[in-house]
């Protein structure tokens, strides 16, 4: 494997686990403001995130490269409400996405077409998940400080998670 590939899929791994841990610590946030709904949103995401790291994980391992485990920094714990919440979500996603990209760059500067084709997927999930993230965070600007409006958002947000179930 490509020295610098594989430290950028290090560096991805870390990433990954960085998203993990921070949605974790945002739906205990939600779980324990009352957004049951948002709070299930936030350990699926969690646990999506963990598993795209160990995909990682173990594609630098079957390709012949060493996976370093990184150590982690405290995630954010505390928002000022849902706005901040999604807010958070939507740059966790989109610096994800700007890492993929840098992967993608070295691999085709470098001709590394397995990990460019292995990569496609990470493509992929990125342009679902900040599109999500995108859209739950209009919904919340429309809904503003109606409190009607946050109940049927923290309610309606199950159906995302059924629905990416799927």
């Amino acid at each position: 494997m490509i020295a610098i590939i594989e430290k950028l899929l290090n560096e991805q791994v870390k990433y990954e686990a960085l998203a993990s841990m921070q949605y974790l610590a945002m739906a205990s946030w939600a779980d324990c403001n009352g957004y049951n709904g948002v709070a299930d949103f936030f350990y699926n995401q969690s646990e999506e995130e963990r598993m795209h790291m160990t995909k990682l994980v173990k594609f630098v391992n079957e390709r012949g490269g060493r996976t370093i485990i990184p150590s982690l920094a405290q995630p954010k714990l505390e928002f000022s409400g849902l706005s901040e919440l999604f807010s958070t979500f939507l740059n966790s996603e989109e610096t994800v996405t700007q890492h993929i990209n840098e992967i993608i760059y070295e691999c085709l500067k470098h001709k590394d077409y397995n990990v460019h084709n292995f990569m496609q997927w990470y493509v992929t999930e990125q342009l679902e998940e900040e599109a999500l993230a995108r859209t739950l965070l209009d919904k919340l600007n429309i809904i503003g400080d109606d409190k009607s409006g946050v109940y049927l958002f923290d309610r309606d947000i199950l159906e995302i998670n059924l629905n990416k179930d799927e």
